[in-house]
């Protein structure tokens, strides 16, 4: 049985907190919000490295408060678990959660998806994960990592892991004995050690291909896949279980407002061309926690 464990008690947020001083207009609306305890303490996993993430999300926090009138703090967590066991300890209201992350949030806080990226169609946005090698190398196949070092985001990332896992489980391989797995502790830094030469392969989904591209940090044609999934659906916006639906709702409301070009920064930051957030749902959700069950990763033996 395969066990994640929640570090509690350990410092599980990072804090980046984009609130400048309050104007006389909010501390009036401050009086009367519904936002918990006249806050948001909104979570972010670390899906990218340095301090671009924090800069995408500015406009986005900084949107939300306007909209609810009561400060937005963005705290960006340490991994991915700890976000999961902030929201846990009340420590956050509101929260991105990569899509196995939302499995565990949705187990241990309630956590109810409110929100999703959607395509300029209204559609769920979707990406898939991937396996690199380069171009030049042995490796052909899933089966041929055996015996090899391979780049992983986070355990408790769903294309940085999870279905990694699956397709290594396909394969006939045992990911925890057969393959020298490696846990970089996020896709951009997955996807530097595969390109510095620190490992013989490496996941990149393809937010991150698109991201790094842009950046000029990845040239596809030095590297090749060995495997893709199957889309996989992007990332919910949720709301802790315990908090009143009143704060759901507005909160809810205050998303589906959003302009194109207040998501702007947090699309490219994804790696997608979106169009304005749509409605979340738990089973959009329900493949990933089939993975979850089908490669014995026990929820109920988190923390």
């Amino acid at each position: 049985m395969r066990k994640i464990v929640l570090a509690a008690g350990a410092a599980v947020v990072a804090v980046a907190a984009f609130v400048g001083a309050t104007t006389p207009a909010l501390a009036h609306k401050q009086a009367t919000n519904v936002c918990p305890n006249g806050q948001i303490r909104f979570g972010l996993e670390p899906y990218d490295a340095g301090p671009k993430l924090a800069a995408a999300y500015k406009t986005l926090i900084s949107a939300l408060q306007a909209k609810l009138g009561c400060p937005v703090k963005l705290y960006i967590a340490t991994n991915y678990t700890a976000e999961v066991e902030a929201m846990r300890a009340k420590k956050l209201d509101a929260g991105e959660f990569g899509p196995l992350g939302y499995i565990f949030a949705h187990q241990l806080a309630k956590a109810q998806p409110v929100a999703v990226f959607g395509t300029k169609a209204r559609k769920p946005v979707t990406y898939t994960a991937a396996l690199w090698v380069p171009s030049d190398s042995a490796i052909h196949t899933v089966a041929q990592l055996k015996g090899h070092t391979l780049a992983l985001s986070d355990p408790a990332s769903t294309s940085g892991n999870l279905f990694p896992r699956f397709a290594m489980l396909k394969a006939g391989l045992n990911p925890d004995k057969d393959v020298k797995i490696e846990y970089a502790g996020s896709h951009t830094a997955s996807l530097l050690a595969l390109v510095n030469g620190k490992v013989d392969a490496g996941e990149v989904n393809s937010q991150q291909q698109a991201t790094a591209t842009a950046a000029h940090q990845f040239d596809a044609s030095k590297f090749r896949t060995i495997w893709r999934s199957a889309p996989i659906p992007n990332d919910p916006i949720t709301v802790r279980g315990d908090l009143s639906p009143t704060f759901r709702s507005a909160f809810t409301k205050a998303l589906f407002s959003l302009s194109p070009a207040q998501l702007k920064l947090v699309d490219a930051e994804l790696g997608v061309d979106a169009g304005p957030m749509i409605p979340g749902s738990d089973s959009l959700y329900s493949q990933i926690r089939d993975l979850v069950a089908l490669e014995h990763i026990d929820i109920k033996h988190i923390g």
